[in-house]
């Protein structure tokens, strides 16, 4: 295997917008015969799906794939696995990931991703996919910028927070997984007359809940990027009391600044008079079999990252556009907030609350 440090401009046409690539190695040849995978930061249905495409894709090139445990802690550590046709058979339609993800503190300091570099090079690895969200890209921004290493990123977070990306995996089945639920409690505020507040996923992004309660019906929702005032709440809410409706869901962002679903039933119930309830839904919405969508969008990131990776395009997210996929650069990526839920979206879905 022959490798060149190479300038910039060899990087990548997003490195050399970036502008910080010093020295990240090109195969000469355009081939690879083994890649990394990881899976990092918070699970989400999907990931095995996407994990399966990374080995299956590879497989059909011709490259070997390594899978290392428990995301950045097994590559700090050397604890991984070979990964084969067999080993991912069977996982498309499991939550989680079977390889594993945790936090790790050790990858957080330079010599840890040192020694990441270091296990990586002992392995024979020429380039790494990291399946996760903005943390786990930065990680592999930082071992691209410090040591050369080859990486492409794949959004997996139910939050659906990433820049760069219409979609990320697991948020298509966090949503379905929420909705079923509150169509479930709606039968006992239909049956008690007790007004629900449900509180969802999302402490920095209330995408989840702001399509959540479109698709469910709620009479309400609070998410943090644009704070409905609780006046405007308890208003809409004393004029459906007094139309005569039975059933009333609030749906609530975990990070809403009102003080998250609890705070919000505290609030309306009292100025509002009604008997309430507070479900927090929790790590639910996280597990589960993915949906097909989930399913799909895992197979054209899995397989674009590598493809861009054997084509010696290294700092690239493969994300979701207008239905197509793209590339991102990481380095905008991380450097670039989401763009929070759609003030059209949010706004019918207040509009049609009643």
């Amino acid at each position: 295997m022959l490798w060149r440090w190479g300038d910039p401009a060899k990087c990548g046409e997003a490195q050399a917008r970036g502008g910080f690539v010093r020295h990240a190695r090109i195969v000469l040849n355009g081939m690879m015969d083994r890649i990394g995978v990881l899976t990092s930061g918070g699970d989400g249905p999907g990931m095995n799906a996407a994990l399966r495409a990374v080995v299956r894709s590879a497989s059909s090139r011709g490259i070997e794939v390594l899978g290392y445990r428990n995301g950045y802690q097994g590559l700090v550590d050397g604890d991984r696995l070979e990964l084969d046709d067999r080993a991912v058979g069977g996982r498309i339609q499991r939550g989680g990931t079977f390889i594993g993800t945790s936090r790790c503190p050790a990858f957080l300091e330079r010599e840890g991703r040192a020694r990441a570099a270091r296990q990586l090079e002992d392995d024979g690895v020429e380039g790494l996919i990291v399946i996760g969200g903005d943390g786990s890209f930065r990680g592999a921004l930082a071992l691209m910028e410090e040591h050369g290493t080859l990486v492409c990123g794949v959004p997996g977070t139910i939050d659906n927070d990433v820049w760069g990306t219409d979609e990320t995996i697991g948020f298509d089945t966090a949503l379905n997984t929420a909705v079923e639920a509150i169509d479930k409690i709606r039968d006992t505020s239909e049956a008690t007359g007790t007004t629900f507040f449900v509180e969802v996923m999302g402490r920095g992004s209330g995408a989840l809940a702001m399509y959540t309660a479109l698709a469910a019906g709620a009479a309400g929702v609070l998410v943090p990027e644009e704070h409905e005032e609780i006046s405007a709440l308890v208003a809409r809410l004393k004029r459906s009391f007094a139309e005569g409706k039975r059933s009333h869901i609030i749906v609530v962002a975990e990070g809403d600044e009102a003080g998250g679903a609890f705070g919000v039933a505290e609030q309306v119930g009292k100025a509002v008079g009604c008997p309430y309830r507070v479900t927090i839904l929790g790590h639910i919405q996280r597990g589960g079999n993915p949906t097909a969508r989930d399913r799909i969008i895992a197979a054209l990131m899995g397989d674009g990252a590598v493809r861009a990776l054997a084509e010696g395009r290294t700092g690239q997210m493969l994300g979701m556009r207008s239905g197509r996929l793209v590339e991102a650069p990481l380095v905008e990526v991380v450097a670039n907030a989401h763009a929070g839920p759609r003030l059209d979206v949010l706004h019918l879905a207040q509009m049609l609350a009643g």
